[in-house]
Formats: structure tokens, sequence, C-alpha cells
């Protein structure tokens, strides 16, 4: 990932006087950035619309998008003036018509006109819409050639060859906005590839950290939804739960940095306050630290090489007083090896993957299986997977698409009822 670093902000410069003495020059001021946010109603497109808000006149909202929220869609399009908005499911158009009524904003509905919303000329496109769905929304996002802020896992979780050819077709920048990813490259800086020894992401932990098999056995959705130090949609907060989002985040990395497999770690860090931190050749370790909130890394992915301004609380080391880490429990926390594994076997097993754990977090979240049936079912999925030869390579998009339909079917045969 090698991101050109469109700079949206006019920089200072200074003008000589006559006698020597140094004068501020008048500043041009920029264009504002036209941005696009897939999945504006969830947590990363509303935190996105948040920073929006606090930097009038800095970006124009082009299209917003949601899948079925279209009361609240229609409140931010109003909000940023947006000139479309969009939703997802077909039976919640009237509502979005209704709300945008003599606004100036244009509405539409379906699959089809999400991906065009990603086709409207932008220099941003926030790909923020969880789950497969927001694959074919990313893919058609990149096709302009500008920006990417990628906070959709899949392209690169079950389709990453795939979308970093896609990407370097069109000449696309790619900037991540995982506060993992995120640190990653801002610790990386310009440090050679050869120079990597290690990269590690930081995981919290979860809720659970320190409960036993037993204690796990039992726990309820709500007790999982409850993340100690985050705030995020339902489906990453229960990943989180059970250390599966690191393991997609380790897959990710592996696409996003020059590094291989092997080069990749995970450790628990429940204070979330370093979120990567890289190991040089030299016995150096750089690392990123930050306040745990998503619009730090959102932020910096809309503005770099800038930075922008938040609201985010600053760090008191001070008052933190320790850092600590450990390392995970694969025994207590299986998800998180598995997705290593996947990564090491290629091919369409991180979308087998991917796919059989959306599958089974719906089910979880539905009742209708329990918190360690998660991983399970996963796993089960998998086996059964390479043993009907559902696991092999994929070239192109569609075969990723067919490849996650193919494990959520199969995953759905695994479930109780």
């Amino acid at each position: 990932m090698a991101p050109a670093g469109r700079a949206s902000g006019a920089a200072a410069h200074r003008a000589e006087t006559a006698d020597g003495a140094g004068v501020q020059a008048p500043v041009k001021a920029a264009a504002p950035l036209r941005l696009t946010v897939l999945g504006a109603t969830g947590s990363v497109g509303t935190s996105t619309l948040d920073l929006v808000g606090r930097h009038p006149g800095r970006f124009e909202v082009v299209a917003l998008t949601a899948n079925g929220n279209a009361e609240r869609l229609a409140e931010l399009a109003i909000a940023h003036r947006a000139k479309l908005a969009v939703i997802g499911e077909d039976t919640h158009y009237g509502t979005l018509r209704e709300r945008l009524a003599g606004t100036g904003i244009r509405a539409a509905a379906g699959a089809a006109a999400i991906e065009a919303a990603a086709r409207e000329p932008a220099d941003c496109i926030m790909a923020a819409i969880v789950g497969a769905a927001g694959l074919r929304p990313t893919f058609a996002a990149a096709e302009q050639g500008t920006r990417v802020a990628l906070a959709n896992k899949e392209c690169l979780v079950s389709a990453g060859e795939i979308f970093l050819t896609h990407l370097g077709r069109s000449g696309a920048e790619l900037m991540p906005v995982d506060s993992e990813h995120s640190g990653a490259f801002q610790a990386i800086g310009r440090t050679a590839a050869r120079s990597i020894e290690k990269i590690v992401l930081t995981a919290s932990g979860g809720p659970f950290r320190t409960w036993d098999k037993e204690r796990l056995a039992r726990v309820s959705p709500e007790e999982a939804l409850r993340h100690p130090n985050w705030s995020m949609g339902a489906k990453i907060t229960i990943d989180s739960a059970t250390l599966m989002n690191k393991g997609l985040e380790l897959i990710e990395a592996f696409h996003l940095f020059p590094v291989a497999a092997h080069q990749l770690e995970a450790v628990v860090h429940p204070q979330s306050v370093v979120h990567c931190l890289v190991m040089l050749e030299d016995g150096s370790v750089m690392a990123q630290l930050s306040h745990p909130d998503m619009r730090t890394p959102i932020a910096l992915a809309l503005a770099w090489p800038e930075r922008l301004a938040t609201p985010v609380p600053r760090l008191d080391l001070v008052t933190l007083q320790s850092l600590t880490f450990e390392a995970p429990d694969h025994s207590r926390f299986p998800a998180l090896k598995m997705a290593g594994e996947t990564l090491k076997r290629g091919g369409t097993a991180p979308a087998v993957l991917n796919a059989a754990n959306e599958v089974a977090v719906t089910a979880f979240l539905e009742r209708r299986i329990g918190f360690l049936d998660i991983a399970s079912t996963v796993a089960a999925c998998l086996e059964k997977a390479e043993g009907k030869g559902l696991i092999g390579y994929a070239d192109t998009l569609d075969g990723v698409i067919a490849a996650d339909g193919e494990a959520r079917r199969l995953t759905r045969t695994l479930l109780p009822g």
C-alpha cells in the first residue's frame, strides 16, 4: 500500500519583504474534499460525519448510503447537505423519499443504486459497509482512481489479491481505517520492507478476557455487546469478544503491508492505547498510541498527508501509569489461531472463514447458538468446505462472492433448526 497523499488543505507559505522581515502571505483556500460515505448510519459512518460536521467548508458530501435505516439516513443527508442518499432495502425507499421531499437531495434504493453511488465523482470514498455486502460497492468506488478509505474488512479478507489488483489498475489510493492498520501505516512510515521483522497488532481481549470456558459458555448477547473500550457496531463487537476480529485484521495486514504471514502477530493489550507495534531489524520498536476512538484513524484517512483536528481525548501517560500486554489464550479464544491458519491456507479459505463467521455471529445474536459455538461452527464449516472441494482459488470478484454464498449455505446447515 502506497498512499500518494492527496493534500486536502492549503499549506501556509511565507513571503520575504524587502527588509528581510518574514510576513505571512494570504493563504489560498483549498477546494472542499468531495466525500462519499458508504454505510453512513453505522459506527464508522457516523464517526466520519461527526468529523465532517466539525470542519465546515472542508468537505462536500456527495453521497450517503445505508442498508435499512431510512429515517437516520435522511437526517444525515439533510444535516450534511448531501447530493444523493441511497437506501439498500427497497422497502424503505418510500420513507427515504418522503423525508427528503423538497430538500433537493436525490433519493434512490437497491444494491445497484448503492454501487452507482460509489461511482459518483468524489475525491474520497469512505467504504464502511459491514460484511460481504460491501464488496461490490467498494470495488466500484475503487474504479474512480481516487482515495478509498477502507473500513470494510471483506475486501481484503475475502478478496485481498483481487482487490489490490483492481486498485492497481485504477491507480486508486488506499488508506486503512482500522485503528491497528492505521497505526501500522504510521509506524512503518518510510521504513524499507527489508528492515521490518514483525508487525504486532494489539487486541483489547474483549469483555471476557479473564473468563474461564465454563463462564464463556453462558455468555449472553447483551454481555458480549458491552465492549470495555470501543464503541462499535454489533457484528464487530462480537468479533472482538471472540478475537475473530483480530484474526481478520491479521489477514488484512498481510495484504496491506510488505510482510509474510509468519511476520504477523497479535497480543492482548487491555488498555487499547497502543494500536500497533512494528519491530525493526536494528532492535527498534515503532508504536502508534492514541485514545481508543475511531475518529483518530478516520481523520488520518480523510486528510493524509495532513492531520485533521479531532475532539478525541488526549493521552495522559502519567494518569495511565501502566500499559500491559499478554499472549492470547487460544484454548479459550480459538478464532484467532483459526484465522491465522486460514491465511496460510490461502485461496478462498479466508472468504469461507469470513462468511461462516458472519452467519454464526448472527445466530448467536438471535440466541440460536452459544458464544463458544461461534468458533466451533466456523471450524466445522471450514472442515466440511474442504471436504466438499469448496475451498480453492478464485481470480475474480464473482468467484469470491460465489465461495461466500456457498459457505453461508453450508454454515446454515450446521445450525440448530
